[in-house]
């Protein structure tokens, strides 16, 4: 595994769950991170849980607009100068209705979040990455199990989760003349707010239109896989990575 010490890793979401999870991780891997969100103060909550040496930044950010998302980069060169890492994690849902009822903004809404957003940054980090010294560096999207296959009402997030993957093989390859590689990790039912309901209530609906609850797992395990993954040397990389529940209904029919 390469050195981390004094590298520069960007995540997006970092204020909760899994982008969280993954801040944490690489910070106690020794990369300093700067952490994006829209939260300040669960940025900083962030950075004050992991940061034992002080020199992580955290950085208001909106996904969904290309100025803010223009701005973060311009901020993360400034400070620090180069990139190593862009965890583009930053994500969102639509409501769970029925397929014709989803409006026009509401799809608008994940796809600028889920789509634009890490099209953006993964550009900014291509700008970046190709011209330091050393060149290069590494790119990891945030795919989910939604990348594989649906839930009910989930056409929007369903959608921009595929196209993920899409982006996650179109850069690799646009990537390698610059030796920037570019991974995904696909993740099925870490414990985080965005699942609660999983555990809650009735549960979620499964593909034959019952409710159920289902099993999640710590969303460490998802932060030490993104840490895992960000270690290899940049002539090694794991393409696509499936962090998941042992026991949630995802393998098999039913």
């Amino acid at each position: 595994m390469a050195d981390a010490t004094n590298k520069i890793a960007l995540v997006t979401g970092a204020g909760t769950g899994v982008g969280r999870a993954a801040s944490l991780a690489l910070m106690n891997a020794g990369y300093i991170v700067v952490l994006a969100g829209r939260r300040m103060e669960m940025l900083e909550e962030t950075k004050r849980l992991g940061d034992n040496v002080g020199k992580s930044m955290c950085v208001s950010a909106d996904m969904t607009k290309p100025d803010s998302i223009a701005a973060l980069f311009a901020k993360v060169k400034d400070t620090y100068g180069r990139l190593d890492v862009l965890f583009n994690n930053a994500g969102m849902g639509a409501p769970p209705v029925n397929f014709e009822d989803l409006s026009l903004e509401q799809w608008q809404a994940v796809v600028n979040t889920n789509l634009t957003g890490p099209f953006l940054c993964t550009q900014h980090a291509f700008r970046i990455m190709k011209d330091q010294n050393p060149r290069g560096g590494r790119i990891i999207n945030n795919g989910s199990i939604s990348a594989h296959a649906p839930r009910p009402f989930s056409a929007a997030y369903t959608s921009t989760k595929h196209a993920i993957t899409g982006l996650t093989k179109a850069s690799n390859l646009d990537g390698r003349m610059y030796d920037i590689a570019v991974g995904q990790v696909d993740i099925g039912n870490a414990a985080t707010p965005m699942t609660d309901r999983m555990v809650a209530g009735p549960g979620v609906m499964q593909p034959d239109g019952t409710m159920k609850h289902e099993p999640r797992m710590d969303a460490k395990a998802v932060g030490d896989a993104v840490a895992y993954m960000a270690s290899l040397p940049l002539d090694a990389n794991v393409l696509f990575m499936t962090v998941m529940a042992t026991k949630m209904p995802f393998v098999g029919r039913g």
